[in-house]
């Protein structure tokens, strides 16, 4: 009788502790490794600038001596080619946010030495505050996603309206960043006609 007494209490035991043990987080999965090789100024060149011109390009009005021309996708290829380059820009943000990226290689200066930062200047503004930084890239990130709802809803209105949130994104961080003194460069026309 003692034995299944001490058995019954051990029992209850048991089963009273697994009741109360609080179960065990499930292990984290490591973080992914990144191997930045394009700097920031890469990706600026290669990826967001080609592709905000084509989203920007969709939709226009061209005013010349033949009259008034309306610019807009006129079709599913043509809204699927504005499409495809509204994802790119979308997730190009993602790459501006991940850590260990450099602004520019080692020994690149600034396009506008006077009028804009160096790459070391910018790249110590990004290290001092990078949450500043993952801000500014997403709001591209932001501004570009309501361009693709316009764009899926094959609204040039609409693309033509959230184009220049995008816009303001790239330019709120160029001004922090790239020219904070609110100098703007001039225009590529304008360079080489100097």
């Amino acid at each position: 009788m003692r034995k299944f007494l001490l058995f019954l209490l051990l029992s209850i035991f048991v089963v009273v502790f697994n009741a109360c043990a609080q179960p065990s987080p499930p292990p984290t999965a490591p973080q992914p490794e990144f191997t930045t090789t394009a700097t920031v100024r890469d990706i600026m060149e290669s990826v967001v600038d080609p592709a905000a011109d084509v989203v920007w390009g969709a939709v226009e009005t061209i005013v010349s001596a033949k009259g008034i021309e309306e610019k807009y996708p006129r079709n599913d290829e043509e809204w699927q080619v504005v499409r495809n380059n509204a994802i790119i820009l979308l997730e190009a943000s993602n790459l501006l946010k991940i850590p260990g990226r450099a602004v520019a290689r080692s020994g690149e200066t600034s396009e506008n030495p006077g009028i804009e930062l160096s790459p070391e200047q910018v790249q110590a503004l990004i290290d001092k505050d990078r949450a500043s930084w993952n801000k500014y890239a997403q709001a591209l990130h932001d501004a570009t996603l309501e361009a693709l709802k316009t764009i899926d809803a094959k609204s040039a209105e609409g693309l033509l309206n959230t184009g220049d949130g995008i816009y303001q994104a790239c330019e709120s961080c160029h001004k922090h960043y790239w020219y904070p003194d609110d100098k703007v460069p001039p225009a590529p026309s304008e360079k080489s006609s100097n």
